[in-house]
């Protein structure tokens, strides 16, 4: 009865270990570069941000170290470091003042990247966490189509 266990465990095991693989090829092929790609946020801690709510984008620059990117009206931009162990710093930014119609969003955008220790990525997915807790997630745009 104590082998069939151990069988059944190790062949569930095998099968899980298995049925991963497939996702990580996923991953590997869907994932984006940090800089260079332009991102839209679509959680915002830990609450799902919907189109209506604005567009939230980001793009970092590898050449110049700077984000830019759009809060719900008002553009944003600042300097930004990165390492190769997911360290992540960002900011101080600055933003224009236009009075937008609904900028609930906009304040907690701008503290979530400003405070940033690291960074994540799950396929064409970009975690912002700051020590520890994901405070951001962004999906990769898609690259226009060449023409």
């Amino acid at each position: 009865m104590k082998n069939l266990f151990r069988t059944a465990v190790v062949a569930g095991l095998v099968l899980l270990m298995a049925g991963c693989c497939p996702c990580r090829s996923y991953q590997k092929k869907t994932r984006r570069p940090l800089a260079g790609t332009e991102w839209q946020l679509i959680q915002l801690g830990g609450e799902t941000i919907r189109p209506s709510e604005g567009t939230f984008t980001l793009t970092l620059s590898e050449q110049t170290g700077q984000l830019t990117g759009v809060g719900s009206c008002n553009r944003i931009t600042g300097p930004y470091q990165s390492d190769k162990d997911r360290s992540l710093k960002i900011g101080p930014l600055a933003s224009t003042r236009m009075a937008c119609p609904d900028a609930k969003h906009e304040q907690a955008f701008i503290e979530a990247l400003e405070s940033a220790t690291h960074y994540d990525m799950d396929g064409p997915m970009l975690l912002i966490l700051s020590n520890g807790e994901l405070r951001a997630v962004f999906q990769a745009i898609p690259a226009p189509a060449a023409q």
